[in-house]
């Protein structure tokens, strides 16, 4: 059996480091909830887990209960909160058995948790969501003090703190982001004036940990910065963060071609002049984003390669006339560093109008990966 050309590797020390420096972000006072959702943007959810418990995360945050039975069974001790709640008498019995933190956001959700707690004879520990103007999931906050009267009257559940979400925290309007930290301040303070003492407030997601340190409170919850990334391909005076992920590919064929020569599907490219490609063993199939036809770029022999005509299911050209001694076998870096010249996650983002998220779990779910360090 062949092993695929295509591989991304996984640096568990520039995680390390990329914690470090959250931590250097926040304090020491502010605990930290590591986003390991969607198989941690692609890059493994056990390794990635394990790694941040092994280096004293407080806690971690996955979307689905299947995601936080997965860490229990392979040993993860830490809390786990699920983003995303639950939804039925079956799951809250597993959120009990597991030892879980569920979102509520609705009093359907609360009640089915309350009398699984009840049961059991241990509350079930839970957040409550507040939309302070993400439009999205959640109580609106103007109507918190309701809902926390309704949630007082149900025994078996605690509710550890107030949850909200940052909508435009990586944009350089600060208006509306400053609004939504007075919201949730507000939600807080209605909810503690009717008994409750909410010790694990959390608003903060990686831009609010980068540009606004109101925005704190108890508990902060990176996710894109732990991997390396940026909330947006330009955001501006970013904190320096390691690239956890690389993805390397490799040169099929390498031909010399005549001036006018269409390249790739639809004929989207014609060289201006004779020109030397690779076709490489990569496209939109191993996550390539097809954005990328005739924009993006790569490196080879740690030289820069522009991609040229359209990116294809599993082949891509790029024009490296001139790169010395580029033959077949040579390793492709389409993320990573190489020889001093790098390309990261916000860069291809830019090149394909995305953003980085989008561009790791692609990468990361649809490639081999091999852990290092």
């Amino acid at each position: 059996m062949n092993r695929s050309p295509n591989n991304v590797t996984i640096d568990l020390s520039a995680l390390k480091d990329n914690l470090i420096k959250i931590r250097e972000l926040v304090g020491k006072k502010t605990k930290i909830m590591g986003i390991v959702k969607s198989d941690a943007y692609g890059h493994g959810l056990i390794p990635v887990a394990r790694e941040l418990e092994k280096n004293h995360i407080d806690s971690l945050a996955v979307d689905y209960l299947s995601e936080a039975i997965k860490l229990r069974n392979a040993g993860v001790n830490i809390p786990v909160v699920i983003l995303l709640g639950i939804g039925t008498p079956q799951e809250a019995k597993k959120v009990a058995g597991y030892d879980l933190i569920p979102i509520i956001y609705d009093i359907e959700s609360a009640r089915i948790l309350s009398e699984v707690g009840k049961r059991s004879g241990r509350a079930v520990k839970v957040y409550l969501k507040i939309d302070t103007g993400m439009g999205r999931l959640g109580i609106d906050f103007r109507e918190t003090g309701l809902f926390v009267k309704q949630l007082k009257e149900m025994n078996g559940i605690t509710i550890e703190g107030l949850f909200s979400h940052l909508s435009s925290a990586d944009e350089q309007d600060t208006l509306f982001t400053n609004a939504q930290i007075e919201n949730f301040k507000k939600a807080i303070y209605v909810s503690r004036r009717l008994g409750l003492k909410l010790t694990m407030n959390s608003l903060a997601n990686s831009a609010g940990i980068m540009r606004y340190k109101k925005s704190h409170f108890d508990i902060v919850r990176p996710g894109i910065i732990l991997y390396g990334g940026l909330p947006c391909p330009d955001f501006v005076n970013p904190p320096s963060l390691r690239h956890v992920m690389a993805f390397y590919s490799r040169v099929m064929q390498v031909r010399n071609v005549e001036h006018g020569t269409s390249i790739s599907y639809g004929r989207t490219f014609f060289t201006d002049t004779s020109r030397k490609i690779a076709i490489i063993s990569a496209g939109y199939a191993n996550g390539l984003s097809r954005s990328l036809s005739n924009k993006g770029g790569l490196l080879i022999h740690g030289q820069k390669a522009r991609i040229i005509g359209r990116v294809c299911m599993n082949l891509t050209i790029a024009d490296v006339t001139g790169i010395k001694g580029v033959k077949k076998g040579d390793r492709v870096c389409f993320l990573g560093k190489e020889k001093g010249n790098a390309i990261s996650s916000d860069d291809i983002a830019r090149w394909a109008d995305t953003i980085s998220y989008e561009v790791l779990c692609s990468l990361g779910s649809r490639n081999d990966r091999e852990y290092i360090n």
